[in-house]
């Protein structure tokens, strides 16, 4: 399936691929345009929008979008909900909410920076996202939360 967002990827729009490809679609193809075109090219490619306003799946009140993907597919993974709190705090500004969304948040800027493509950047940062959910995965273990 293809899936469409806005350019210039950030935390959640790195986030959102991340886990389309892991938890939903492993053969997702991800399209990245300007803001202004994402619904048209979406309509276009019969690709899914996300992160983008007026897209299904996009930020609800205090919810960012991988928040949102989560809630849509029903999924209930502890790991992954400990990873969507980080995700918030480091996407919605509110980077007090999490002890790691501040470094999560210098990480998504540094690669940003490093790979101004976006297919280049959510490549090389799935590895860091691999990172995340296993960290996630431990801490869910160790606390029992």
């Amino acid at each position: 399936m293809k899936w469409i967002t806005r350019s210039h990827v950030h935390v959640d729009r790195v986030a959102c691929p991340w886990l389309i490809t892991r938890f939903i679609d492993s053969d997702a193809e991800f399209l990245f345009v300007p803001k202004s075109k994402v619904l048209e090219t979406a309509d276009k490619e019969n690709a899914i929008p996300f992160d983008t306003p007026g897209a299904e799946l996009h930020h609800r009140e205090n919810l960012c979008t991988f928040d949102v993907i989560i809630q849509e597919y029903g999924l209930t993974d502890k790991a992954l909900l400990r990873m969507a709190r980080i995700i918030n705090a480091a996407d919605t500004d509110h980077l007090d909410a999490d002890p790691l969304a501040a470094g999560f948040e210098a990480i998504a800027v540094g690669y940003g920076l490093r790979f101004p493509n976006d297919r280049e950047n959510i490549q090389r940062q799935f590895e860091v996202y691999d990172a995340l959910y296993s960290w996630c995965r431990l801490d869910v273990a160790e606390n029992k939360a």
